[in-house]
């Protein structure tokens, strides 16, 4: 009997796994998983010899599912992806198995066999584990770059990309994002929006008008009565407000 997880964030996806697994009486489904943190808790209570992860979630990708956990309890993994950009090539590079939604049941069972056959052969296990292991690492590489940011300035749109944005400070209505080659955008944005856009990265709000990329910062200096002041790599300093203080200290872990 495989045991068997559904992890994807869609409940029709879900669904439709679960009605095709349930046709076979040699897969037992230990649970099904809406989210990443699911998946995690799920992987490590139930120890399943086979996933069907869904390689784009809400809360992280399936890469980060897997790199959560230790290599050693990482079970055979057929990836769900309804995105192609994620380098559906690296899959055939490294001859692993993966489902491109919307999939025909006939290709579902083929993998299923595949999968089912590979377990049998207990041997092989360790070089699936490094296969996979490689495989995870070189997706992760090419998504670490991020698309560039669209930024309106009235009837112009600049493509910045992250990285190179070094801080943002409230004016007004208005928003400053300065990038490393010294430019100055001015945005009609609030700061709450423009933090959303920026994603879970180095972008961290230390004050209700200024948000700083980390990888910018140069050193945190102590003042007076607990105050604290960031400096940057181009001398910019900004005060962090007390509220703020403890989330930056925590991102920085210090």
């Amino acid at each position: 009997m495989t045991r068997t997880l559904i992890i994807d964030d869609e409940a029709l996806a879900r669904q439709r796994v679960r009605k095709l697994l349930e046709t076979r009486s040699d897969v037992e489904i230990m649970q099904e998983c809406r989210n990443g943190k699911e998946a995690i808790q799920a992987i490590t209570e139930h120890q399943p010899d086979l996933i069907f992860l869904d390689i784009q979630m809400k809360d992280m990708t399936g890469f980060d599912v897997l790199q959560s956990l230790p290599e050693n309890s990482w079970p055979l993994t057929i990836f769900v992806t309804a995105y192609d950009k994620y380098a559906i090539q690296a899959f055939d590079i490294f001859a692993f198995d993966y489902l491109l939604k919307p999939f025909k049941n006939e290709r579902f069972y083929l993998s299923l066999d595949k999968a089912i056959q590979q377990l049998q052969q207990e041997e092989e296990q360790e070089q699936r584990v490094d296969q996979l292991k490689e495989l995870v690492n070189y997706l992760q590489k090419q998504q670490e770059k991020p698309e560039p940011l669209a930024l309106k300035q009235g009837s112009k749109i600049s493509l910045v990309q992250l990285e190179d944005i070094r801080y943002i400070e409230a004016s007004g209505y208005y928003i400053e994002v300065y990038t490393s080659e010294s430019k100055r955008l001015l945005l009609r944005e609030s700061m709450t929006n423009m933090l959303e856009q920026l994603g879970k990265t180095n972008f961290i709000r230390i004050h209700r008008s200024t948000i700083i990329n980390t990888d910018f910062l140069s050193e945190i200096q102590h003042t007076g009565a607990g105050d604290v002041v960031t400096k940057m790599k181009d001398g910019k300093t900004f005060r962090v407000s007390k509220s703020y203080k403890e989330a930056l200290f925590k991102h920085l872990k210090i």
